[in-house]
């Protein structure tokens, strides 16, 4: 799963006159994928965009530029998928803005009627138009970066009632580090090494709860034991204070800003991995791949790093990156530190290097699929997304055995993924509104 650079919701509409009263309004959202040319294009590979908020729901846009399950070869697959809990309709339409700020639509009828729940979280169409069409330069889809702008607009709820978000989070947030209420106590020491003639700085003390620690980051619960009426002190000396505050931070639902997150990414690792922070460890691996460049000199360290952590997004960037510049690689680099076990990523890197990305030969395309969209997959089935590439496909596979096993029994069949249109799309001569 790729993710796009962002998303663009000011779109401002300036009239002349008055305009005529429709009753209806729409909430329009532009979405830029840049370099689309370069997004994954094999079969089932998903370009996801960030979220956005329309009749208070959230949503985002699937784009499949290689096409998704049963889109004819060539075309490209795009769906809105509601990304909150729950049910939502929704009347949305979806287009591309060309490079002179044209909108361009692919259908007779360009609105679609959505009904969203657990079973149907995505909506749209799997043969929304020809890749080529927009690669063609001279019907300028792209902009002079090789971006293409997605204009997804969603007819407002205007009778919808305000209901307010669950408080939950904001509650949680109000207790962290609360000594009024707290049970157990965390006495943390800095990491860093001191000379022998400086004394060391007295412990930073972290109050907790411990029904939080126990649902949320149970290893940080095991550390303590009951002590009657007292509150509980558990010493911590292998993380910062300053990192120990984010973790925990995170536990009771907080986030852990950008910059904070691409600066000490290689410290949040380290300790949401010690103390099994599984999200947080994810969110600041993405931040590290995100904000180092991978090169010859630090490849290899690199490359250890993510095997020891078992940090797969990482070691999916280093073998690829080696596979690219492999004449390279050879010739500078020594391979005698790693482990036998890594030759299949290897491997895997090569063959979506020289099939360009295709799925071929692997069943339901998991052995070539991309790290992030593995997770993905096990997130939306509830299963861990802290595991190594064959780990992942491995839970995955005996996921599908046993849902296979179980509708067979129940004389049901196996739902599709997405839910479509009841009609087959077609694509025509795009026309053109100002």
């Amino acid at each position: 799963m790729t993710y796009v650079h962002r998303i663009d919701t000011n779109l401002t509409t300036l009239d002349v006159g008055c305009p005529s009263s429709t009753g209806e309004e729409w909430q329009s959202f532009k979405i830029l994928f840049h370099d689309f040319a370069d997004l994954p294009s094999a079969v089932d590979q998903c370009t996801r965009s960030p979220e956005f908020t329309c009749n208070g729901h959230r949503w985002c846009i699937l784009l499949y530029p290689g096409g998704e399950g049963q889109a004819r070869e060539g075309y490209l697959s795009l769906y809105l998928r509601h990304c909150s809990g729950g049910c939502a309709t929704a009347t949305f339409e979806v287009s591309f803005l060309d490079k002179f700020q044209k909108r361009k639509h692919y259908f007779t009828d360009k609105f679609m009627d959505g009904s969203f729940d657990s079973d149907n979280t995505n909506w749209g169409w799997h043969d929304f138009c020809h890749r080529s069409t927009i690669l063609y330069h001279s019907n300028n889809y792209l902009d002079d970066n090789g971006t293409l702008a997605v204009i997804v607009s969603i007819k407002r709820d205007s009778a919808a009632p305000f209901v307010p978000s669950n408080p939950i989070r904001s509650m949680m947030a109000g207790m962290f580090l609360d000594e009024e209420t707290a049970d157990v106590c965390f006495e943390v020491s800095s990491a860093d090494v001191h000379d022998g003639d400086e004394a060391a700085p007295s412990p930073v003390t972290f109050h907790a709860h411990s029904f939080v620690l126990k649902t949320c980051a149970p290893m940080l619960a095991s550390l303590f034991s009951s002590d009657g009426d007292n509150i509980a002190t558990a010493s911590i000396n292998d993380v910062k204070p300053a990192i120990f505050h984010h973790m925990l931070h995170y536990v009771y639902g907080g986030d852990v800003a950008e910059g904070e997150l691409n600066t000490h990414a290689k410290d949040i690792i380290n300790a949401a991995d010690k103390y099994s922070i599984v999200n947080l460890k994810l969110e600041a691996e993405a931040a590290y791949v995100k904000s180092t460049k991978i090169t010859m000199d630090n490849a290899m360290d690199n490359l250890l790093y993510a095997d020891a952590l078992n940090l797969a997004l990482l070691k999916e960037v280093v073998m690829d990156f080696l596979a690219e510049n492999h004449d390279e690689a050879i010739e500078s680099l020594s391979f005698t530190e790693v482990p036998s076990y890594l030759m299949k990523d290897v491997f895997v890197a090569f063959g979506r290097k020289i099939k360009g990305e295709t799925n071929e030969g692997s069943k339901d395309g998991l052995n070539t699929m991309h790290v992030s969209e593995l997770r993905m997959k096990l997130a939306e089935i509830g299963l861990d997304v802290d595991g190594s590439r064959e780990a992942m496909i491995e839970a995955l596979n005996a996921n599908d055995d046993e849902f296979a096993v179980d509708s067979n029994e129940d004389g049901e069949e196996i739902s599709d993924e997405h839910s479509r249109s009841d009609e087959d799309n077609e694509e025509f001569s795009a026309g053109e509104e100002d």
